[in-house]
């Protein structure tokens, strides 16, 4: 009997999803970046570790299905979840409506914000590194931060993550003011940081507060507001191509169950020291 052809497009969609072992246990991969700690990082025997890896292994355990992570390099990330080189995404990343665009996204798994940071020996005023700016609600106070960010970093070489949404800020509040240096890992910028060749970066608060506490991160220091919304959108999610729906489902039911239990609070603490869990104001 022949299978109308929707129906055989459905079943092969769910295959992809869910992979099938010998033993009758069902298996996804999730990719990861490996080189953002503490929301995922590679350690020295090459294991992929963090936050997100411990979240996902969480949710593959709630879902009863088998999972495994892969590194991906963040620039490719997105090309290859769709041509279905894995199944799913987890590393840090923010659900954005341009994102949307060509994936879907399960609910918020965690809550997060950026900041900038700067060389100690350029002497700038770093002013209140503990205000919070969200770029989604600008009133005055948070408009006249932003300008004195424009004009302390004014002329500087400011480095971003290729490809993020750090980048995209930075172009979009700082492009006529700031020459914008685009790495294609976090590693390569923290180097470049660190040995003078940049004046600053944006990036996830967490990612530079540990590298901040390591030998070459001690020249720089954090600068301006801490910084969310906008451009970064609600919080972090697990990205998943558009046709795996039943999968977006399944990641939707595990993440509230982990949240509500306060499971995705504990691994939060664990590996930030505070609690990202949806919903946290920051």
């Amino acid at each position: 009997m022949r299978i109308p052809l929707p129906i055989a497009v459905a079943i092969a969609s769910l295959i992809a999803a869910f992979p099938v072992l010998a033993d009758g246990e069902r298996t996804i991969s999730i990719a990861t970046e490996g080189a953002s700690p503490p929301w995922d990082g590679t350690d020295a025997n090459g294991q992929l570790y963090g936050f997100d890896v411990d979240v996902g292994l969480e949710l593959c355990s709630r879902m009863q299905v088998k999972c495994n992570f892969v590194a991906q390099d963040w620039d490719g990330i997105i090309p290859a979840l769709l041509v279905g080189k894995y199944d799913v995404i987890m590393s840090g990343m923010a659900i954005t409506e341009k994102r949307k665009q060509q994936i879907a996204f399960s609910i918020p798994y965690a809550s997060g914000f950026n900041q900038f940071v700067v060389r100690k020996e350029l002497g700038l005023d770093t002013g209140d590194t503990k205000e919070k700016v969200n770029l989604s609600t600008l009133g005055d106070k948070e408009k006249a931060s932003i300008e004195r960010v424009r004009s302390t970093l004014s002329g500087k070489a400011i480095g971003v993550l290729r490809s993020s949404n750090s980048e995209a800020v930075v172009k979009q509040l700082l492009g006529d003011v700031v020459t914008i240096r685009s790495y294609d890992s976090l590693d390569n910028l923290k180097l470049d940081l660190a040995a003078g060749r940049v004046d600053g970066g944006l990036a996830d608060y967490f990612t530079w507060r540990d590298f901040l506490e390591t030998p070459d991160g001690s020249s720089a220091v954090f600068f301006g507001p801490e910084l969310k919304g906008g451009l970064w959108g609600p919080g972090v999610g697990a990205g998943i191509r558009k046709d795996d729906a039943e999968l977006v489902t399944k990641f939707n039911a595990a993440i509230d169950a982990a949240t509500t239990d306060g499971t995705i609070k504990a691994l939060s603490l664990k590996w930030f020291k505070t609690d990202i869990a949806p919903g946290v104001s920051k």
